[in-house]
């Protein structure tokens, strides 16, 4: 079987206005108040807890400690997965394009950085858990993307053939795992970093959901 693989965050959904909310809870927790912007810093919360953490100490010129960001990034965990759904939705279209794909005879699956447990979290939240048949977090393998593993395995869980597969992303991250598995990658433009993906030379841009399957028939053809 063919496989569909979506990364999470920023290409399935807009998850970054709860992430920056988990990394100011931390700030404030230091004395510092709110220190990130949900817009302005909208694309660095979408890599992720530390890459927050990082911003929010170089801008109170704190960059050198690390043990700080050590010390926070369960803090910053624990209130993210605490307040997972507030602000998070999924992005227009996206679920349809899901289930055309599956009727289209294509499996689908997710491969994130987010741990494993949040994002299964966070699915079920949303709703949206049951159409997927496979889930691998930052944290389900002993390595992570932009390492080829999780997305082949998610490939495998989903019932499909790691090589016959496409990877739907949003970041360098999901480019150079794709070229890494040497599978087609579709990056997502509609996302906070979504004016620097042609850069990345993906196999194809997606505007709109509703252009995905079309894309991936041509893709996996």
């Amino acid at each position: 079987m063919k496989t569909v693989i979506f990364d999470l965050d920023g290409t399935l959904a807009d998850t970054s206005g709860d992430l920056i909310a988990a990394a100011n809870h931390c700030f404030r927790d230091m004395g510092e108040g709110d220190v990130l912007d949900a817009v302005a810093d909208a694309g660095t919360a979408l890599r992720g807890g530390r890459a927050m953490l990082r911003l929010g100490m170089a801008r109170l010129g704190r960059a050198e400690e690390e043990a700080t960001i050590d010390t926070y990034y369960p803090v910053l965990l624990e209130a993210y997965g605490a307040a997972i759904d507030v602000h998070t939705q999924v992005y227009p279209r996206a679920m349809a394009a899901v289930e055309q794909l599956k009727v289209m005879g294509y499996g689908v699956g997710i491969c994130t950085n987010k741990p494993e447990g949040l994002a299964d979290t966070l699915l079920r939240r949303l709703g949206v858990r049951d159409a997927f048949g496979a889930l691998i977090g930052a944290d389900t393998l002993p390595v992570r993307k932009p390492d080829p593993e999780p997305l082949y395995e998610a490939a495998r869980r989903a019932g499909g053939d790691p090589m016959k597969c496409v990877l739907i992303g949003d970041s360098d991250t999901d480019r150079n795992t794709a070229k890494a598995a040497n599978v087609p990658c579709v990056l997502v433009t509609f996302g906070p970093a979504g004016g620097d993906m042609a850069a990345l030379s993906p196999e194809a841009l997606l505007q709109d959901y509703a252009d995905l399957p079309e894309i991936v028939d041509r893709l996996l053809a």
